[in-house]
């Protein structure tokens, strides 16, 4: 007969490659789960490399390492909860993405991931076999259907599962963050719950891996598919899921469930973990911004001081003769109201010296992009000599709208070593920018009230690079083009069907053109969270050598 269950949900941030920290984070949790009375810790999918492992996770002498590890584990929780953990496995010559269960000081049960995604970021097909149809896991009396993220995703797998006896859905998952994705989640659950009658709980990771954020938002379902269990967001938690017997079957009880932040204040929150993570895991104390007086650079600059603080916070205003004054003022009201350190470093010296080295070599030629250019990346090799000496890493200000359609410089405006703003739109960048205004989000180290200036958010943006410049003599309105940018982006749709949701064709066919280009630009880019669908780097692939547009344009047709 059933009997009740008591889980410890380790929603925990790993760091890939760091098995021994990740044994320790796992090692700690476990403590807690004994702590609180749990018989069985449950951790995210992977939870002992770190999740995604990418092409790291096929070196030989990792398997070994990640096996020495397990049987760690094993031997310092034989007397306490068991643990459900979530490793890569070798057996043989294969390797699996695993669910292992420790019990009693020994491996008592495994099952491997059924379904493999291999779209979008993901590619586990090439690193994975495929697991067989699992079977439950015995376990303590109980008969444990245990899932791998993909295999909630598609139905089968939870069915099979059910059929052979599963008296409850485990499902450990490395599920990164997309707006609306929580959602998602929620209605696969659903689906797999009416499928088998069965409760469920699920396990996400939390933190930044590279241009990938999770939130964590673990959750447990009864199998009526109420939430009765709802982990934080964006912080590491060991949640506890007591579950019940009612009519023969596990329910969780209720407990009180944790808000779930949504639209910008979820985008903030993710913007700020992957700009924390990534430079702290990659050793950094501190960033450097060109700070310029403009709405990217002052949303940019924001989210670093709610991330990392102001003291490790410093930013540079390189003003040419064509800054006008209020960009001046507008950097400093931006750095003063957040706290962080200003230097200014005037860069006319700088062209004047390039204007004489390049004369000989420009003569008969017009004054043209190439001289707004070498201030572009004047400004990007001064901030690359103080990260050099300093020691701190440069962010990029460049937003997903520039990014597109190749509104950067190479070598310029492009330097640094993260990109916060990858994957944000620029009419998102002002939606953001006045949220923050109006909020303060759980964990920012920033200050409360406004802190980017109205004129900033009101102003038209401008490179500066030449007299009375405005981004839109060389773009479209940027609703506007935010708009096609999101049908040829995000939805993948052809000019036609873009001119469909009533776009100038003309318009259609620029931005088209201007984003088939940008691909060379786009692939030297500096990483940056994913936050949409259609991440540029992580989700949209497109070859830089590609005639495809060509054709288009002789034969007029998509």
């Amino acid at each position: 007969m059933t009997e009740p269950l008591s889980l410890a949900l380790a929603q925990l941030d790993p760091i890939v490659g760091d098995i021994a920290g990740n044994a320790a984070k796992i090692m700690t949790a476990w403590r807690e789960a004994e702590r609180r009375g749990a018989a069985l810790l449950m951790t995210s999918e992977m939870a002992l490399t770190g999740y995604a492992p990418d092409d790291f996770i096929l070196k030989p002498r990792l398997h070994k390492v990640i096996r020495e590890a397990v049987d760690a584990l094993a031997r310092q929780t034989a007397m306490g909860p068991a643990i459900l953990l979530g490793t890569p496995w070798a057996v043989g010559e294969k390797l699996y993405n695993a669910a292992l269960l420790l019990d009693g000081g020994a491996i008592v049960g495994q099952t491997f991931k059924r379904e493999l995604p291999n779209y979008g970021p993901f590619d586990e097909k090439r690193l994975f076999q495929a697991g067989e149809m699992p079977d439950p896991l015995q376990w303590r009396g109980h008969s444990l259907g245990v899932l791998l993220c993909e295999d909630m995703w598609v139905s089968g797998v939870a069915e099979n599962i059910k059929s052979k006896g599963a008296e409850i859905l485990l499902v450990l998952n490395g599920s990164p963050f997309q707006v609306g994705k929580q959602q998602k989640r929620y209605d696969l659950a659903r689906e797999r719950i009416r499928e088998t009658t069965l409760s469920l709980v699920y396990v996400n990771q939390v933190g930044g891996q590279d241009e990938m954020v999770y939130e964590g938002a673990s959750f447990a379902m009864d199998a009526y598919g109420q939430i009765k269990v709802q982990a934080k967001a964006w912080e590491e938690e060991i949640a506890l899921v007591t579950c019940a017997v009612s009519d023969g079957k596990l329910m969780p009880e209720q407990a009180p469930l944790a808000d779930i932040p949504q639209s910008e204040a979820a985008i903030y929150q993710a913007l700020m973990l992957g700009i924390k993570d990534y430079v702290f895991k990659n050793g950094f104390k501190s960033v450097l911004i060109g700070l310029s007086g403009g709405v990217d650079s002052a949303l940019t600059t924001m989210l670093a001081v709610d991330a990392l603080g102001a003291d490790n916070v410093r930013t540079v205003m390189m003003p040419s003769p064509y800054t006008s004054k209020e960009s001046i003022e507008d950097a400093a009201a931006v750095a003063t109201a957040l706290g962080c350190r200003l230097d200014t470093i005037p860069i006319q010296e700088a062209m004047a010296v390039f204007d004489h080295l390049l004369a000989e070599q420009f003569m008969g030629c017009q004054p043209d992009v190439t001289e707004e250019n070498i201030q572009a990346r004047l400004r990007g090799t001064l901030l690359m000599a103080l990260s050099n000496k300093s020691g701190s890493m440069v962010l990029a200000t460049g937003n997903k709208s520039e990014i597109a359609v190749g509104y950067t410089t190479l070598y310029g405006d492009t330097c640094g070593g993260y990109a916060p703003l990858k994957d944000i739109y620029k009419t998102e960048v002002y939606k953001l920018s006045r949220w923050r205004n109006n909020n303060k989000p759980f964990g920012a180290l920033g200050g409360e009230g406004t802190l980017i200036p109205e004129r900033v958010l009101t102003k038209a943006p401008s490179a500066e690079l030449k007299p009375f410049q405005k981004d839109q003599d060389s773009l479209p309105p940027y609703a506007t083009l935010d708009d096609i940018l999101r049908c040829l982006i995000e939805q993948d749709m052809a000019v036609a069907e873009t001119t469909m949701m009533g776009h100038d064709p003309a318009m259609v066919r620029r931005v088209y053109t201007m984003l088939d280009k940008a691909e060379y630009k786009r692939r030297q880019m500096p990483p940056g969270p994913k936050v949409t669908r259609r991440h540029l780097s992580k989700d949209r692939r497109y070859p830089i050598t590609n005639r495809y547009c060509d054709k288009w344009r002789t034969q007029q047709t998509d």
